[in-house]
């Protein structure tokens, strides 16, 4: 499964299920490997960041550099994970958990107020002034009983996303 040259056996598409928790079919998994191989174009197993911007979608993302940093390095399987956040079939406390790994950007399992400014700043480039961008989120935090020096864990990001109607949502084409 490494080597992106060979094909998925019933083996390897079953496993990449258990371990995306079963987010994804049979089909749409052969249909990501599909799309992966062609992503892929050095045959190394893991898609590059060049070959990842070379995805028009990706690349205008205002996120893209930030989700680049945490999808460096992934084979087929942990990109299919990663990915999994974004299936129908995800549970709420998975797509809160890649939100919050979005906004934990050097993976310590906390989230500081200058990790969501610069999140904010990603979204919001050069249309919203530094200091408007710095109180709208400090209004947020304290509208969420948070302040500026609150580090924020995963369960406060389940407290305050736990009960939202949150679609995280793409559909994958199968053949």
């Amino acid at each position: 499964m490494g080597n992106t040259s060979s094909m998925l056996t019933q083996y390897d598409i079953e496993e990449v299920q258990v371990h995306c928790n079963h987010t994804f079919s049979q089909q749409e998994i052969v249909s990501l490997y599909q799309r992966f191989c062609q992503l892929d174009r050095s045959n190394g197993g893991f898609i590059s960041a060049d070959e990842f911007l070379s995805v028009p979608e990706f690349a205008v993302n205002p996120l893209s550099q930030r989700l680049l940093r945490m999808l460096y390095g992934l084979n087929f399987k942990e990109f299919v994970a990663f990915l999994s956040a974004f299936s129908p079939r995800a549970s709420l406390h998975q797509k809160i958990e890649f939100i919050f790994k979005v906004y934990d950007s050097d993976s310590n399992g906390k989230v500081t107020f200058n990790d969501m400014l610069d999140v904010l700043r990603d979204l919001t480039g050069h249309f919203i002034s530094e200091q408007d961008r710095e109180q709208v989120l400090t209004d947020v935090l304290e509208e969420a009983g948070y302040t500026k020096d609150s580090l924020i864990v995963l369960a406060d990001f389940v407290k305050v996303l736990g009960n939202s109607d949150l679609k995280l949502e793409v559909e994958v084409p199968v053949d």
